[in-house]
């Protein structure tokens, strides 16, 4: 091509400009094929009955070649394996190491206390949950007998570290999640420790420690959020996070299920201000302070695909009749035949970069949530749902057992496979 030189940056702007357009051409064929693929999966008529706006009439689960019991109990099997050959020495699991280029906001050491508390409860949790889908006794080794000596050593771990939980300086709040998370391992470890009073006493008042905690770091608006680059009082000032407030409140009613019971003012505002992020569909915005860009790619149903499921289970949970079994039914199904929204963000590591902003360690969340919002309907109607989501966390499984969607230092591996075996529970009989 004979150019001048005057016409240089004219014809390499159109150059350039040609190259975008046929780039976005082919992401939006690729975007075409994803969504026919997913939609092939029902028939018309009930694709359109997912949507979550039109609740006319019940949603119909799509066909799915559905894993057999015994593989999903092959599975959760590899799983517990690997949470034993990955605890550390001192019965946490997760570590600040193998870092990378770009690395998680982590002022030290209070936020790697916060992961590590987070992740080992998810880790005394999914053991917990898992534990009578194992095989009694096999020719090689007592799995179950196992599982009991990493818990109790896992529970030693937290006992001693958990009192010394706080956050990692004014902007970073990481230890709202290890407060959250260790409320539901200590609900466990309650059922776990049955007949011994003195030790279920101990766990009680432990609970009671994270709830004065969690009163400590709630926003001033009420809810949770895990950072706050505002003023960094001593109570946060930053706006609160639709799916933190999920999490922490779901916790808060497994409590409350066993007889301890959170302080109200606390729940009744952490609902009040997840309730101001709910949007019509039944999406949430990502934060309280979302309401100014709420049609934001985030803030979309493809968006938000990894935090709905989470945020009607709370909500549904503390009282609101709104989120009824349809509403459930219906982000069930959206979560199967929209997967590619969150799967196409797994692994990477960069937060938010895939489409609709969708951050990696969604995903694993979103689908134990999901599995929450299931357990809330009658048990003769989930068997479809139980064969969604036990399909997609088989199909997700690595090689080493482990289930892992962000890479976050070495804490991504434990706590991906404690919300997992969680699910697969969900899954079973």
């Amino acid at each position: 091509m004979n150019i001048k030189q005057t016409d240089r940056p004219v014809a390499t702007t159109r150059i350039a400009l040609r190259v975008r357009h046929l780039s976005l051409r082919v992401v939006l064929m690729l975007s075409a094929l994803c969504l026919l693929a997913h939609s092939e999966t029902l028939p018309a008529e009930d694709v359109a009955a997912v949507k979550p706006f039109d609740l006319s009439r019940t949603p119909v689960p799509p066909e799915i070649d559905a894993p057999t019991e015994s593989e999903i109990r092959a599975a959760i099997v590899r799983g517990v394996q690997f949470m034993l050959d990955d605890q550390n020495p001192n019965g946490s699991w997760g570590s600040p190491t193998r870092t990378k280029g770009l690395n998680i906001y982590a002022p030290t050491p209070g936020a790697h206390h916060a992961f590590r508390a987070a992740t080992t409860s998810l880790g005394i949790a999914g053991l917990i949950d898992t534990l009578e889908h194992l095989p009694e006794n096999t020719p090689e080794k007592n799995l179950r007998a196992q599982v009991r000596d990493s818990v109790e050593r896992a529970e030693t771990w937290l006992y001693r570290e958990l009192p010394k939980l706080r956050r990692a300086d004014g902007s970073a709040m990481y230890n709202v999640w290890g407060h959250g998370y260790s409320i539901q391992a200590l609900v466990r470890l309650h059922g776990w420790h049955k007949g011994d009073a003195d030790r279920q006493a101990s766990i009680v008042s432990l609970i009671e420690d994270q709830f004065e905690m969690l009163q400590r770091y709630e926003s001033v608006d009420g809810g949770w959020g895990y950072y706050d680059f505002r003023y960094q009082a001593d109570q946060p000032t930053s706006s609160s996070t639709s799916f933190v407030n999920g999490a922490v409140l779901v916790a808060l009613k497994e409590a409350d299920s066993i007889g301890v019971t959170p302080p109200k003012r606390m729940v009744d505002r952490a609902v009040a201000a997840l309730g101001r992020q709910q949007k019509p569909d039944f999406s949430y915005l990502y934060s309280e302070d979302s309401q100014y860009r709420p049609m934001r790619e985030i803030n979309r149903p493809g968006g938000s695909l990894g935090r709905s499921q989470c945020c009607n289970a709370a909500m549904r949970l503390w009282g609101d009749s709104q989120i009824t079994d349809d509403v459930v039914k219906v982000w069930l199904c959206r979560l199967y035949l929209r997967n590619g929204w969150l799967d196409i963000g797994r692994k990477r590591p960069v937060p938010h970069e895939a489409w609709m902003q969708v951050a990696g360690y969604f995903y694993y969340f979103g689908h134990y949530y999901a599995a929450v919002g299931m357990d809330l309907l009658p048990e003769e109607e989930r068997a479809p749902y139980q064969s969604m989501l036990a399909k997609l966390m088989l199909d997700r499984q690595e090689s080493d057992g482990s289930w892992w969607d962000y890479p976050l230092y070495d804490y991504h591996q434990p706590y991906g496979t404690g919300f997992v075996l969680m699910t697969l529970d969900a899954c079973l009989p």
